[in-house]
């Protein structure tokens, strides 16, 4: 097993672990084409930090490469939402730039 990944399931699963921590978890489950888990920890981070902002493009993407463009809309229209509410132009773009994937 990658060592992160263990490090990182191990503070995760000790309650100690904040939104970054989900991030890099979720991020490492996707580079080791895990999507199930990655899309998991994306949705715990959710529940524990929903202004995370660079969660929904991660999460949009991932379900976009797994062939599931609804539920990356519904992700990449929330970061939308939450990236317009924090003046975050970058990523606003960035994820209407997806967006145009899923149609």
């Amino acid at each position: 097993m990658n060592k992160r990944v263990e490090m990182l399931e191990k503070l995760v699963a000790s309650g100690k672990a904040d939104a970054f921590a989900l991030y890099a978890l979720a991020m490492e489950y996707k580079n080791a084409e895990r999507p199930e888990d990655a899309l998991a920890t994306f949705e715990r981070l959710r529940e524990k930090d929903v202004g995370y902002v660079p969660m929904y493009l991660m999460a949009g993407r991932l379900l976009l490469d797994s062939g599931r463009p609804h539920e990356a809309k519904s992700w990449l229209e929330a970061g939308v939402e939450v990236a317009t509410s924090k003046g975050d132009g970058k990523a606003r773009s960035e994820l209407i730039a997806a967006l145009d994937e899923c149609d």
